[in-house]
Parts: C-alpha cells; sequence; structure tokens
C-alpha cells in the first residue's frame, strides 16, 4: 500500500469562531434536491465568448471583462435589453454573440428568437417559435435561421421566413424522429444535425415496432380527479425496452434539404442489428460521416455519404477489437486545411487522436502516452495549435494543454498544473477561460493568454462551508487486486476524528464502466451524503476499481464477459486496507451503491456475507440478461454466446447467502435499470427465506429527482443509523 497525498481540510473559520458556534450540515444543505443547497456549492461565473472578448452573464446584467486585469464594464441590463427589443427575458444564461466586433447578440424567450443589434436598438431578425412549444427536440441553425422540432413525435422544419414544414406524418412511439437512439450510447445525447450553413438538416428515424414492451406503470398523483368517466385505476404506460440478446430496434438516417424540400435516406444497407453514431458534416456542408458498428460492437467503421444522392462514397476508417470498439465522438475537421480531420481512438491502449485526410489515409498520431484524452476544447487556425483536456498529470487530475500541430509538442496551459480545470476557447484561440478546482479550492476562474502563458485570476469562490463543521477528506492509493495496478481511494473521516477510537465504516461503491467517484476536484469529489454521514460518526471509504473510466482500455476491459468479478476483486482489496487500519471497526461495514453500485453492493454481501454488516442498494441490476441490449452485450456479449458468466453474474442464486441487514430502494418507473430486477431479487429471497427490506418511489425513474432526494437520502441514513450503529 501507498499513501501518496493525504489532505486535512480544516474551516478558516475556525481561527476566529469558537468550535461550539460552527453549525452543523444538514442533507437540506447537502443533498441537491435540498432547500439550502443552492447556498452550499461553490458559486461560479457564467461566461461567454464574443469572438475574443470575453462576457460576464449574470441573471438582470452583461459584462464585458478585461482579459489582462479581470475588470468588468456593463454591456446592458435585462430590462434595457427587453426594452429595446420587446422580448421578455428572464435571464442571459444563454445568450450568444455570433459575430466578433458586431453588437449582435442571439435571443430566445420562448415565443420568438431574434438577431438584435444591442449597439444600434433593432432587430436585425426574428421569428415566431411558439409553435415548436412543448418540443420533443429541437436545434437551431444561426447560419440559415432554420428551427429543427419534434413534436407529438412528428419532425418539423421553421425555415428563415416562418414557414412550418412538417416533414414526417408516421412519427409514433414506435417510429422515433430526430431525437436520441440506442438507448444513449456510443455518445448519442440527440437526433437532429444540421450541417454547417443549415441548408440541410440529418436526422435519426428509429423504427421501435418490433422491439418488446416493458409494462411500466403510472400512479396518479395523490391529488389526481377523474373526470369524464375516467377510470381511478392505474394505467399502463409500456416503455420499448430491448433486453439482451432480444430483438433491437431499427435507425435509419435522412437528410432533409431545405432549398429543395425533399428527404434522402443514407443508402447504408439493412439496419438490423447495427449501430449508427456521431454523426458529423464535412466543410462542403454535402458529404456527411458516420459511425457504423455491427451488434457484437467489435467491428466499427467510420463511413462517408453524398447526401445529394444518400449514396456512400467510402470507407474512410475500420478498427476491430478482440473485445468491443467504442465510438464516442464524431471526427473534426481542421480549420486550416478541409481535407484533414481528426480521430479519437483508443487502439493503442488509451482514448487518444489521430490524423487522418478525408481519404482515410493516417496521417498521423497527435496525442500518445499513457494517459486519456477527455476533451478537444478547439484550435488556433494561425498558428496551427490544437488545444485539448487530458489526465497526462495524474489519473486524477484533468489539465488543459495545447499542442503544436508541426511538432507536436504539448504545452500545459492551467495554471497550476493540480486539480480539475474545465477549459472554454476563444473563437481565435489566443484566450482559454480555465475554470478550476482543486482539493482545498473550491472554485477559481483565471483568463489565460495561450500565445505567452500568462493568466490573471478573474473570480475565486468562497468556502461555502464557512462556518459550519467539516469532516476530514483523504486521498490515497492502493494495489488493485492483480498486485500491479494503483488504484485511487477516497477517505471522509468523522468529525472530530480521534485515530484512538474505532469507527462504524461504509464503503460507498459504483465500478462500472463510464464513471468515476475519486478525482482531485473539491474534497476530492466528495458527496453531500458521504459529509453527511462523517459528521454522523461513520468513516466513508470510496475505491475506483478496474473497470472504471479514464484509465486506459486494459484497465476498463479487464471485466469484459465478467462483469462483477473483478470490481469484487478490487473492492474487497480496499477491504483489506480498511480492516489494517487501527480506527476502523471492521464488525461494522456497510456498503452503499446506486445502480451498477447497487449490483455491487448486493454482489459483495452475498458473495462475502461475513464481511458486511448493512448494505442499501439503490436501482440495482440483478441479472444482465434483463439489462438493455446496446450496453449489456458490450461488456458481457448475449445471453446465449455467454451463458456461462451471465448465470455466474446473475444474483439470484446468491440470494440465499444474504445476513446482513439489506434494503433495495428503486424508483418505480425506472426506464434503466426496470422493477423487474429487483421483484425477481425479492422472489428469490423469498424462495430462499432471506430477509431484505425494500421501498419504492412511484413515479420515479432511476434516480430521485427534486425533494425527494432528500427524503431518499433520510431514507438510506436512517437505515444505517438502525442497523450500523
Amino acid at each position: 500500500m501507498r499513501k501518496f497525498f493525504t489532505l486535512i481540510l480544516t474551516m478558516v473559520a475556525a481561527l476566529t469562531v469558537h468550535a461550539q458556534e460552527l453549525k452543523p450540515l444538514t442533507l437540506e444543505d447537502l443533498n441537491f434536491g435540498g432547500t439550502n443547497y443552492h447556498n452550499m456549492v461553490p458559486k461560479t461565473r457564467y461566461t461567454t465568448w464574443w469572438g475574443d472578448e470575453l462576457v460576464h452573464l449574470d441573471t438582470e446584467e452583461c459584462f464585458l471583462v478585461n482579459k489582462s486585469t479581470g475588470k468588468e464594464s456593463r454591456l446592458f441590463t435585462l430590462s434595457e435589453l427587453n426594452q429595446w427589443s420587446g422580448m421578455k427575458l428572464r435571464h442571459f444564461y444563454n445568450l450568444s454573440f455570433p459575430e466578433s466586433g458586431k453588437s449582435l447578440v442571439w435571443l430566445n424567450d420562448g415565443n420568438e428568437r431574434m438577431l438584435f443589434d444591442w449597439m444600434h436598438k433593432k432587430a436585425i431578425w426574428k421569428g415566431n417559435i411558439s409553435m415548436a412549444k412543448g418540443a420533443q427536440a429541437q436545434d437551431f441553425n444561426s447560419v440559415s435561421k432554420a428551427l429543427a422540432y419534434v413534436k407529438d413525435n412528428q419532425l418539423h422544419v421553421i425555415d428563415a421566413h416562418g414557414n412550418d414544414h412538417q416533414l414526417t406524418t408516421d412519427g409514433s412511439r414506435e417510429i422515433v424522429y430526430g431525437q436520441s437512439v440506442h438507448r444513449n450510447e456510443f455518445g448519442i445525447t440527440g437526433g437532429l444535425f444540421w450541417n454547417h450553413d443549415g441548408t440541410r438538416l440529418a436526422f435519426y428515424r428509429m423504427d421501435q415496432s418490433m422491439v418488446s414492451d416493458y409494462p411500466q406503470v403510472d400512479i396518479p398523483e395523490l391529488d389526481w380527479k377523474p373526470s369524464n368517466g375516467q377510470s381511478r385505476m392505474a394505467k399502463a404506460d409500456p416503455d420499448k425496452y430491448p433486453m439482451a440478446g432480444e430483438t433491437i430496434h431499427k435507425v435509419t438516417v435522412g437528410v432533409f434539404d431545405l432549398a429543395t424540400n425533399k428527404i434522402t435516406y443514407l443508402a447504408a444497407g439493412d439496419p438490423t442489428d447495427r449501430y449508427f453514431s456521431n454523426i458529423s458534416w464535412a466543410p462542403d456542408n454535402k458529404t456527411l460521416y458516420m459511425f457504423e458498428l455491427n451488434r457484437d460492437q467489435n467491428d466499427c467503421r467510420l463511413m462517408s455519404y453524398n447526401t445529394i444522392t444518400g449514396l456512400p462514397i467510402a470507407e474512410i476508417y475500420h478498427e476491430t477489437d478482440s473485445k468491443y470498439v467504442e465510438p464516442l465522438h464524431p471526427i473534426t475537421f481542421i480549420p486550416w486545411d478541409n481535407n484533414k480531420f481528426i480521430l479519437w481512438s483508443q487502439k493503442d491502449g488509451y482514448m487518444h487522436l489521430y490524423l487522418y485526410n478525408k481519404e482515410g489515409k493516417a496521417l498521423r498520431q497527435l496525442t500518445k502516452g499513457k494517459y486519456v484524452v477527455l476533451a478537444l476544447l478547439g484550435f488556433d487556425a494561425k498558428n496551427k495549435r490544437i488545444f485539448i483536456e487530458s489526465n497526462a498529470c495524474s489519473p486524477i487530475q484533468k489539465n488543459l494543454f495545447a499542442i503544436d500541430f508541426a511538432s507536436g509538442k504539448q504545452t500545459l496551459l492551467d495554471v497550476n498544473g493540480k486539480g480539475w480545470h474545465s477549459g472554454s476557447l476563444s473563437k481565435s484561440g489566443n484566450y482559454i477561460v480555465d475554470n478550476y478546482q482543486t482539493p482545498d479550492i473550491p472554485r477559481n476562474i483565471a483568463i489565460v493568454n495561450t500565445t505567452n502563458g500568462k493568466s490573471i485570476s478573474y473570480f475565486k469562490a468562497a468556502n461555502p462551508w464557512q462556518g459550519y463543521t467539516v469532516p476530514t477528506y483523504e486521498c490515497g492509493s492502493i494495489k488493485a487486486a492483480d498486485g500491479v495496478t494503483d488504484l485511487y481511494y477516497r477517505m471522509v473521516k468523522p468529525l472530530n476524528f480521534n485515530p484512538n477510537k474505532k469507527y462504524p465504516t461504509i464503503v460507498y461503491v459504483y465500478g462500472g464502466p463510464h464513471a468515476h467517484n475519486v478525482d482531485a476536484r473539491w474534497h476530492y469529489s466528495s458527496r453531500g451524503w458521504e459529509t453527511y454521514m462523517a459528521e454522523h460518526g461513520y468513516l466513508l471509504f470510496i475505491l475506483d476499481n478496474r473497470g472504471s473510466e479514464h484509465r486506459g482500455k486494459e484497465f476498463e476491459q479487464v471485466t469484459f464477459r465478467h462483469l462483477g468479478q473483478e470490481e469484487m476483486k478490487d473492492q474487497m482489496e480496499g477491504v483489506k486496507f480498511l480492516k489494517s487500519l487501527p480506527y476502523v471497526d471492521a464488525q461494522r461495514l456497510g456498503i452503499h451503491g446506486w445502480s451498477f453500485g447497487g449490483f455491487m453492493t448486493i454482489n459483495l454481501m452475498t458473495t462475502y456475507p461475513d464481511v458486511f454488516k448493512v448494505g442499501v442498494a439503490g436501482g440495482p441490476v440483478i441479472d444482465w440478461k434483463w439489462y438493455e441490449a446496446m450496453y449489456g452485450e458490450r461488456y458481457m456479449d448475449t445471453p446465449e454466446a455467454n451463458s456461462q458468466s451471465y448465470a455466474a453474474c446473475s444474483l439470484l442464486p446468491k440470494a440465499k447467502n444474504l445476513k446482513g441487514k439489506l434494503e433495495i430502494i428503486i424508483g418505480l418507473n425506472d426506464p434503466v435499470v426496470v422493477p423487474q430486477h429487483a421483484f425477481s431479487f425479492l422472489k428469490a429471497c423469498i424462495a430462499a427465506g432471506t430477509q431484505p427490506d425494500f421501498f419504492v418511489y412511484p413515479g420515479e425513474p432511476h434516480n430521485m429527482r427534486g425533494h425527494q432526494s432528500v427524503h431518499l437520502h433520510e431514507r438510506i441514513s436512517q437505515y444505517f443509523f438502525d442497523y450500523l450503529k
């Protein structure tokens, strides 16, 4: 074991305020649904770029920021802009400034969209968008001033003249247009894709008529009263849910031409058992690129299409893997050469950037090393530089870098090389806003000149917890079960920690793909609930096991075809570490997690029944054959192809092993981990004679919303208060 970094966070107020005057933190303070939560998170400044000018957006005022001094001068107020424009804006947080050097701003109050010149106090263009209210999806192109939207399941386009073109008539819950497909996997977040000049719109069409319905039930609200002969009965609200190994939906891609008012569908071949993702347009506004993936998700192709004819042009890139290929990012053309683009891949073991020409010739690898590129921020076309976020400094950090295109040399841009940095790049690439946290800095914002590396401090958030009692936060590393790999952990020690005492300890776990718990943000990204429990005398331990994100392909793929196995081994190394600490009470170990973490909670409690005394499992996966095909088959193959591992990973046979106190909590209307999981485990426990507890939130999805989240965490906490004293 190796402790690499320990931080004890103390209150500044403790120097001047007597300890007994400090206020305790409550769930209303710490939980995102709490009544005081908004006052307890570090404040920030909302900014946007106007070319190379930085604009501070506040609720009722808008300021121009001097990038050399950080001083602000007011551009206009909310009341002024509403008076000049005749609009009814409620805040400035969604303003955008489209042209450098011109006093133009895009406005949207929900009824009207306007391009407004605030210097001359006149509208340059305006369009009525009230017909798009209640849209299921929408996307606006500021060049052509056309709005694409989906309403009542039908796809529409409103052109710059206000004409509403209804493009479809067969949209329904079974035929879905212009929305996210493939269950939001493969980096997909939407289904509408304008080309650069807004003359053509690509969109998804998903036929899910062949997908089985999961029988969700809608429970009426308490104050609902039937009318017009309606029944008081709860209503069926089925959800199309493709389970692993079962029939999945079929997706096609259409292109609407605004000039001809015609739709052309891409001739991509039979969509059966295929996934289409990461759609992007070439600079010519005619050529579309799309990643195409087989159902096994081990064969990925980048194809180009002529959107006038719909015919394929060429196979640009082809990648296979013995386990899986996971395209998560569209290609990005470089601004100084329309013939070259950047492609993301982890084919060398880590997620990196590669340069290709549009014919598909590999030119070179732009980033390389045992680290992961996390974001592509933009370019400096004049000096030919690329800007990225990566964890090259540390696996638990995110830092900002400039890459010289010619030499490949990387330059660290952020102000300290520590912590977790998020960058916003100006149009030219000459400036970047560096918004960052470190374990002991709630939030700082700096403005960095990327050409000379000089920076100024623009904003420093006060500690919102000043005047409150605060526990101790530590971070360190241990070896994974393989004896080689470093795993990072967070520990939250109880308030007024005494190393000579023994404390009840709770392991908080997630452990699944595309997520991590520990990084170098404020308090090491500790969740509010951990602080709450530490305030009540519990020690919290959180470990990122192998299989979690941002550590490279081998680290992530170690769980392939046997989810939960290697993850448990690593978590038990964490337990071994805890048992070595004199202040951890090994007889009072608890565990809690949600979703994949709920699966891990029950898995660990039933695999090691003598280790964990108490557990709370939220929204748990119980058997992977009941989970959605896109995710489940990537990591487990199909139940038919991997039947032995599906059986070994199922928690149903382990129900008989339950010894400790276990509470299972779900949202009744969970569309992600459907209730069949929890209900089936309860049936298995009944058959085995074991006694879990169960609580359900009617009407709630996978995660509890609003103030119900406070109720949820009160319930979780109380379960540990009752049984892990």
